[in-house]
């Protein structure tokens, strides 16, 4: 018999202290796993995605120190309106192609539900650009942020 035998001799508070620390350590990474994984917010409940907030947004206009407002109205999925308020009637005679302008142009943006491929007369050009110009910051501050 010329194996050597070893004989280990633990103490019982060695074992105690290992199981606390093996303990320790489990739970410290199931800690790091729950806090640190993805999030799960938005759930979406059917097939459509949710493109806006619904609500009604604006963007401001100055026109000769007086301010209008150009008012969206939107749903979860699209544009419903698009309004000019308020116009006062300083403003309508002072600037009387802006009211036809933005008739013209909410028509076409509930149609396309954007403001690209939008067409307006030459006559128009700088006015139909403005308004263009705070429909689509509206419609930024109606988008949902990811």
């Amino acid at each position: 018999m010329s194996s050597k035998t070893k004989i280990v001799v633990l103490r019982m508070k060695e074992i105690i202290y290992t199981a606390i620390f093996v303990g320790l350590g489990i739970l410290l990474i199931t800690l790091f796993l729950v806090m640190f994984r993805p999030k799960r917010d938005s759930v979406q409940t059917s097939g459509d995605p949710v493109i806006y907030v619904p609500g009604v947004y604006t963007s401001a206009i100055m026109l000769n120190h007086q301010e209008a407002n150009v008012e969206i109205t939107v749903d979860s999925k699209q544009i419903t309106s698009v309004t000019l308020v308020p116009l006062s009637k300083t403003v309508a005679t002072m600037y009387p192609l802006i009211q036809p302008a933005m008739n013209n142009l909410s028509e076409q943006i509930v149609k396309n539900q954007s403001t690209k491929n939008v067409s307006y007369s030459a006559e128009t050009r700088y006015t139909s650009g403005m308004l263009l110009k705070a429909v689509d910051q509206a419609i930024s501050k109606a988008q949902v942020s990811e």
